[in-house]
């Protein structure tokens, strides 16, 4: 796939057809009827839970997708591409939805919008609704391996699917999402370059891809230093609420002197922490402490101390990710791709006095 307006480069190719698994290789997996499957993937309210537990199990094992691509449906479908997105107040979710509209409406296309709040539930409900609305396409924002593998394993083939914010394990739908083993890389070698030397990290629950692949980055430039994380400190989530607990939890490490600095894994968590240094210490920002936080959001630079990020293209991701839907739709011989994006540091006054 050539080079598109926004400079995305495909980072692999991967074969867009392989032998499938049948509805009878489901069946035949979950000890069922093939009636049983087809009930389960079109009108699941007539089945148990076990059974479709069963069931889904199967279809995820075989990987097993419904024959019948989405430009078989293209007549009489609506011209609308489907959006869901994971969190509406995160800001680069608005520009993934900007990057998304643009390339629709260069296609005649409209977009159709959720938003889940990463849950689970909701996620399946938009995404079940958007099939019935016979949109184009859907994409899908995700960051959690347990949502992946739920929606993998119900997406019946009908409709291209394509992931955003997330590196898709296996070839079965097109991805785009930021490379963020370099983007926490970024992030170490900034505040090395600075000579912080006492480095804290904000950790998450381990499910969060984005979020892992931070951390990857993160530690692999420490440890070329002969160094690892001063502290690491672990919230349930990357809300300013958690940023503010985290940063009073640090507080008397960091007026002790063991902590310089922190990599905070997302915007509104290093807000968070900015916060609660400015409000319980007389310390300085970035002179006595530094910060690093991560998305380029809103919070970055509408913040009483602008926040030094990691930024990522939100509007190319999108971009990017609505011509791989439409690509699919037009070409009988579409192969999916993953597509990986660059990201960029944004120095501000949280690590460098203007």
């Amino acid at each position: 796939m050539s080079t598109d307006a926004n400079g995305a480069q495909p980072r692999r190719t991967r074969p867009g057809t392989r032998e499938r698994s049948g509805i009878a290789d489901v069946a035949a997996l979950a000890g069922v009827s093939q009636g049983t499957v087809s009930n389960v993937l079109n009108h699941p309210e007539r089945v148990t839970q076990s059974t479709r537990d069963k069931v889904e199990r199967a279809i995820e094992m075989l990987q097993y997708t419904p024959h019948g691509p989405a430009r078989s449906l293209a007549v009489g479908s609506t011209r609308a591409l489907g959006l869901v997105l994971t969190d509406l107040g995160n800001s680069l979710f608005v520009d993934i939805a900007r990057g998304v509209e643009q390339r629709a409406a260069e296609a005649g296309a409209v977009v159709l919008l959720a938003n889940t709040d990463a849950d689970l539930e909701r996620e399946q409900r938009a995404l079940r609704m958007l099939a019935e609305t016979r949109v184009m396409g859907t994409l899908l924002t995700l960051n959690d391996t347990r949502h992946y593998r739920r929606v993998v394993a119900a997406d019946r083939g009908e409709a291209p699917l394509v992931l955003l914010n997330y590196a898709a394990e296996d070839d079965a739908h097109c991805s785009v999402h930021v490379d963020n083993v370099r983007g926490g890389a970024i992030a170490a070698e900034h505040l090395w370059d600075i000579g912080r030397r006492r480095i804290a990290v904000i950790d998450v629950p381990a499910t969060l891809q984005p979020i892992i692949e931070r951390r990857r980055g993160f530690d692999a430039v420490l440890a070329s230093h002969q160094a690892s994380a001063a502290a690491v400190h672990a919230v349930e989530g990357l809300t300013r609420a958690h940023g503010f607990a985290a940063g009073l939890a640090l507080v008397p490490r960091i007026e002790a002197g063991e902590i310089d600095s922190v990599f905070a894994m997302a915007d509104l968590v290093a807000a968070g922490i900015a916060q609660a240094v400015r409000s319980r210490t007389s310390l300085r920002i970035p002179e006595d402490f530094a910060i690093v936080g991560y998305d380029d959001n809103q919070a970055s630079w509408d913040s009483p101390t602008p926040l030094t990020t990691v930024a990522q293209p939100g509007e190319a991701m999108g971009y990017a990710g609505a011509g791989l839907v439409l690509d699919e739709l037009a070409n009988d011989d579409h192969d999916h791709s993953a597509i990986d994006l660059e990201p960029s540091l944004v120095v501000r006054n949280s690590t460098v006095r203007p």
